[in-house]
């Protein structure tokens, strides 16, 4: 452990002088045009003519006025998209799209992506919105062809885009200095600086702290299936407990059709693991700690028909894992896993109509671990993909095929030459269909089917008597068909009208799961055994309106439907107690969520609402697994004040205002009515 650290902070001081040396060169650039920014406008519409593919934004006023402290949080406004929350400030936050499982996500981050060869899990409760200009997420894949090939291979994408740095007329300087406090000893400061260092090049530099207890109270009551209750107490939620930093500093250029930028990020943190409450037990002892360093780059150009974008990473994430209860089983494990990525797309426009692309990426990966006959396992992964869009008259469509190649290695011995290799070798094709039937484009009618897999993790071939090296790829092949509309109006108080409905079937092949192995709690084996599939529809409504002179209201409603059955095993079909057929566990049937905004002259007043339907923590539809609905609302105001030339906003935020008293998990309790107050000074 000891060697880990010292390697994780040689590397952070090595990338933080070269990022200094690169600040300091960029300085002595002269461009041409300055960089800078307009006074804040309200700017409505969409890109309906150009987008191929059901997305969904949050960003600017509206991403701020949400109750959330967390790229995560914000997430659960998506419709068709469900959150894994165990609980608390510093709990485990991951995100399932359309029930296709967590492990099928991509989460990219300016471009690039994030993963994880060890779980396969992002948690994105790391991942703080100070920083973030705009969320987006995909089904599928964007409409743009001229992206990594690791862009094609998720079944859906979130796209996280840190903000830019931009400047007023004269202005080289920017500092945002922002502190947020309330409810479980929170405690968050952070500070945003950014710098013009020449005309086309800038920097920035981002730190936040964040503290918190962790502990609130929570009503832990269980109704038996004959209406008997079982138990109803008050308690206190303890070792919730959470120190985290996190740094990032960038720099962002600007060339003749093109632009560049390069990124350092570092995390730490140290925080308890609070358990599930069952069998009378009230706290645990285990704790985590997490160190994710990662620098990144990009660069974009064009010559005259042709585009090239070039990507490139290197991460290591260190992971500490500590269960101190020896009357179960004594846990005490460190992971190191690192990661080099490189990526080349080439973008061609052979007519005004008809674009082709061409990408090939690299990765790879490894993994060491503390843990006893541990096999240290490495990922030599190969993608290509050749895609093209073709746009006659109201039709526009797009296709892709993404060819992947993947090999493991693995050795007894750390540093050793492999003693087993293990190939795979994938195609997986995409159709994107968009028509307008209107002269004026307001309504287009949408389809697409896309093919999709992804590995098995480190985890599930390799963890000591748990993992499976037979196991398969786990497949996922989608069908969406959707209506779009938006319009803009001049002569009343709607602004603007934006609706979207996608109906989709979605199968899960191969699916892989935990099964006992043997006699023992602690014995489990990773099987393909699963095979889920799933019915839906999303619909979202957004509008604008502007009732009288600087007043504005805006309005977003999300609704979704999911049938998710489980289909693994046709002999579990006990109409009683049996998994055939029955619903996954976790996915509701109905879900949607609400986001109201209103503004007037610096005044912010938001409204936001969450509710999830009733479902089940098992396949097995019974009484006894039956989850009750659960919903919040979110109140915050806010108030933006002009102060000698300063910028200063503080908002009031009560979350789940009506006390609600819910888990998102099973024995994890959410915590009950809470505050929280910002403060932000920008200068």
């Amino acid at each position: 452990m000891y060697d880990v650290r010292i390697r994780g902070r040689r590397m952070l001081s090595a990338s933080l002088c070269l990022l200094t040396c690169a600040m300091a060169t960029a300085r002595q650039t002269a461009e041409t045009d300055s960089v800078v920014s307009l006074d804040d406008v309200v700017v409505w519409g969409s890109q309906n003519g150009k987008e191929i593919v059901p997305s969904q934004r949050l960003s600017g006023k509206q991403l701020e006025g949400l109750s959330s402290l967390s790229v995560a949080d914000a997430i659960r406004y998506f419709a068709g998209v469900q959150l894994k929350d165990y609980g608390g400030v510093g709990g485990l936050k991951t995100v399932d799209l359309r029930s296709m499982g967590t492990n099928h996500t991509g989460v990219f981050y300016d471009g690039v992506q994030l993963s994880n060869a060890q779980n396969g899990q992002i948690d994105l409760g790391k991942f703080s919105l100070d920083n973030v200009e705009s969320i987006s997420l995909y089904y599928g894949q964007k409409s743009d062809i001229c992206q990594p090939a690791k862009d094609y291979g998720a079944s859906g994408t979130i796209y996280i885009r840190t903000r830019r740095p931009r400047f007023k007329p004269g202005k080289r300087t920017n500092v945002q200095v922002g502190l947020k406090a309330g409810s479980f000893g929170l405690i968050d400061p952070s500070l945003r600086w950014e710098q013009q260092l020449s005309e086309h090049v800038s920097s920035t530099l981002s730190a936040e702290y964040m503290h918190a207890t962790g502990k609130y109270k929570f009503r832990y009551r269980r109704v038996l299936h004959d209406g008997t209750t079982a138990w109803d107490t008050t308690a206190t939620r303890q070792n919730g407990d959470i120190g985290a930093v996190r740094v990032e500093g960038g720099l962002f250029g600007r060339m003749t059709d093109g632009q560049w930028n390069a990124k350092v990020y570092f995390y730490n943190s140290e925080r308890g693991i609070p358990g599930a409450i069952v069998n009378n037990v009230w706290t645990h002892g285990q704790r985590q700690w997490d160190r994710n360093f990662f620098t990144q780059g990009s660069l974009k150009k064009a010559w005259g028909r042709y585009e090239l974008m070039v990507h490139g990473k290197y991460t290591c994430d260190y992971l500490h894992y500590l269960d101190p209860d020896t009357t179960r089983l004594y846990i005490d494990n460190v992971f190191t896993q690192q990661e080099a990525y490189l990526s080349v797309a080439n973008h061609y426009s052979l007519t005004e109509g008809w674009d082709v692309a061409l990408s090939v990426d690299y990765q790879y990966n490894t993994l060491d671990a503390d843990l006893a006959n541990f096999v240290y396992p490495k990922r030599h992964t190969l993608l290509w993909a050749i895609a093209t869009t073709y746009e006659w008259g109201r039709l526009r469509a797009m296709a892709s095929l993404l060819g992947t190649y993947v090999t493991d290695k693995e050795s007894r011995h750390p540093g050793r030459m492999n003693e087993t290799a293990d190939c795979t070798n994938r195609l997986t094709p995409a159709v994107y269909l968009s028509l307008h039937p209107l002269r004026d484009r307001a309504l287009s009618v949408r389809a697409f089917y896309k093919k999709a897999f992804r590995m098995p993790t480190f985890n599930d071939l390799y963890y000591t008597d748990i993992g499976n090296t037979a196991l398969k790829p786990e497949f996922a092949t989608q069908y969406n068909l959707g209506l779009h509309y938006t319009k803009d109006f001049r002569r009343s108080w709607l602004k603007h009208l934006e609706a979207k409905a996608d109906g989709y079937y979605n199968e899960i092949d191969n699916k892989i799961v935990a099964i006992p192995k043997g006699s023992g709690q602690y014995r489990w084996m990773m099987m393909n055994i699963g095979r889920v599939k799933i019915k839906g529809l999303d619909v979202s409504t957004q509008t604008v309106w502007m009732p009288a002179k600087d007043w504005m209201l805006a309005l977003t409603v999300n609704y979704t439907y999911q049938r998710a059955q489980d289909y693994s095993d046709p002999t579990d079909n006990d109409p009683e107690a049996g998994t055939w057929g029955g619903q996954i566990a976790y996915i509701p049937w109905h879900s949607g969520s609400a986001i109201a905004g209103i503004t007037h002259r610096g005044w912010g007043l938001n409204y936001s609402f969450i509710y999830v339907g009733e479902r089940y923590h098992n396949s097995s539809n019974i009484r006894a697994n039956h989850e009750e609905p659960w919903y919040t609302h979110d109140l915050s105001l806010m108030r933006d004040f002009n102060v000698g030339g300063t910028k200063a906003t503080v908002a009031i935020e009560c979350n789940n205002v009506l006390n609600q008293q819910y888990d998102v998990v099973l024995n994890y309790p959410m915590p009950g009515r809470n505050w929280k107050m910002k403060l932000k000074w920008e200068f």
